[in-house]
């Protein structure tokens, strides 16, 4: 594993947009002698539900792109199909809820493509590894990784306790960055929304 220092960890952490919001994410550490799956075996550690969400996501982009070759009756074709995609995605988001573990579950402040930020009412030590499950119910998806704490600051009463990812599948970083970049979209539109309704 690359050894790098807590500040390029830091830095490595800051250099993916990250949005302030709350998301359910289960954070184990891990125990004594437990290893860091790296990137090559990640997904033999991943459980069987992750795995197949993920293979089904990748088969469901694969199916819509020949529609687009065959013009204009394509577009009710494919309004259904994504209507059939969509039940497939709650389905999905269903089974996968089941791997959220009220022992293990947190409330995200922030997360991104590098890493999350979690409130908890107990600290974390700097370098503790810890296997890693967030839940986007927004994209009816969850991402299984593993992250290192990076920072550990006391906010009031509770722990904002920081993350970085240091084995996470490329997808499943870019979804990341695809949900982060969707809500701020939504809290902009928002935002705008209310201002037009203030004035």
């Amino acid at each position: 594993m690359n050894e790098q220092s807590l500040e390029q960890k830091k830095a490595q952490f800051d250099e993916y947009f990250s949005i302030a919001h709350g998301i359910n994410v289960n954070v184990r550490a891990l125990d004594e002698g437990e290893t860091v799956p790296n990137q090559d075996n990640i997904e033999e550690a991943m459980p069987y539900a992750f795995r197949i969400a993920s293979e089904m996501a990748s088969i469901e982009a694969q199916a819509i792109r020949p529609l687009r070759n065959l013009g204009d009756h394509a577009e009710s074709l494919a309004d259904y199909l994504n209507h059939q995609s969509r039940k497939i995605d709650l389905m999905m988001s269903f089974v996968l809820h089941q791997q959220d573990e009220p022992a293990f579950r947190y409330k995200t402040v922030r997360f991104g493509g590098g890493g999350v930020v979690i409130e908890s009412t107990e600290p974390l030590a700097i370098g503790v590894h810890a296997e890693l499950k967030l839940f986007l119910d927004a994209e009816a998806a969850a991402i299984f990784c593993f992250g290192e704490v990076i920072t550990c600051e006391q906010v009031e009463d509770r722990y904002h306790i920081a993350f970085i990812f240091n084995t996470i599948r490329e997808q499943d970083q870019e979804l990341l960055v695809r949900a982060s970049l969707h809500i701020q979209t939504q809290q902009l539109r928002k935002r705008a929304k209310e201002k037009k309704a203030g004035s």
